[in-house]
């Protein structure tokens, strides 16, 4: 019977990753005429072709497709075994390791987090990054979950689980002091300085279509995609937000900023990203299950 090479299979499913071969063996610390060799060896062992040449890239042959599903398997497997044993989910002590986008509210996260928060058996590790990078490190099981405000779809190499667990409406906060208490809202926002999402912002996409159905044509006094910058400017700026109220929920209630209008169709949704799992963590079950 044969035994399939685990070592040739994991220079494949590196360069298969990289689709070039100079950078795999950069990544691989090897020489690419070894790396090469190690292709070869695993081709005659399957006695099928995983790569056509495409200029200075690699491209997968159909049966390449195929043996690339199955090392995705296998590899992230073994991920998610050493994330076990570095989690301790097999003893006392739990590691739960949140990813967040960057510019999601750090009002919404602590929310989120409150069931598991000052838990003695639960240790927490919070990462902030690009969204594809989480996504990367959710794959190999570096982190649990992530928590974003845009989906994912599942292909069929990474099974991505994302489940809508909150929408907060948008509106529009200020300063509470009497400048801004006798002017009417949405109507007078061309007469404040208006600070905004960034232009890749979902919230910013639905606020423009706001204004084009009411009419309005306004100017930004500034575009921010940082919810926490976005939040002190707010505060300090002497400005109008388009903010979910979630992001300034401290400063409403100690009533240094007021919410003068909600935004009827505006809202930022939230979503929870996992990938499937043999073996489920129980505090993760649990935590998605209050949402």
């Amino acid at each position: 019977m044969r035994q399939l090479n685990f070592h040739h299979l994991y220079y494949f499913w590196t360069v298969a990753k990289e689709g070039h071969l100079t950078r795999a063996a950069q990544k691989l610390n090897v020489s690419q005429s070894a790396l090469s060799s190690q292709i070869k060896q695993l081709e005659g062992q399957l006695e099928q072709a995983l790569f056509h040449r495409q200029g200075r890239s690699l491209q997968l042959t159909d049966f390449g497709h195929v043996v690339l599903e199955y090392a995705e398997s296998i590899f992230n497997l073994g991920s998610e075994l050493l994330s076990i044993l570095e989690s301790g989910e097999h003893q006392r002590m739990q590691t739960l390791r949140i990813g967040s986008v960057s510019t999601l509210s750090r009002n919404f996260q602590e929310n989120f987090l409150r069931p598991v928060i000052g838990q003695e058996d639960i240790k927490l590790v919070l990462k902030a990054s690009n969204f594809d990078d989480l996504l990367e490190q959710l794959r190999v099981h570096k982190l649990d979950l992530i928590l974003s405000n845009r989906p994912v779809v599942s292909d069929s190499t990474t099974p991505w689980r994302c489940k809508l667990i909150a929408q907060q409406g948008v509106c529009l906060v200020g300063p509470n002091t009497q400048a801004f208490s006798g002017l009417g809202f949405p109507q007078d926002l061309d007469k404040v300085k208006l600070l905004l999402p960034g232009g890749d912002s979902e919230i910013r996409t639905q606020f423009d279509l706001y204004c084009e159905h009411h009419g309005l044509q306004l100017k930004p006094y500034a575009e921010v995609d940082d919810m926490a910058m976005l939040r002190l400017l707010a505060r300090d700026a002497d400005a109008i937000a388009v903010v979910p109220e979630v992001v300034v929920q401290d400063e409403i209630q100690a009533g240094t900023l007021k919410n003068y209008a909600s935004l009827e169709s505006v809202t930022e949704s939230f979503y929870a990203i996992t990938t499937k799992r043999h073996v489920e963590l129980p505090i993760l079950k649990k935590l998605l299950t209050v949402q």
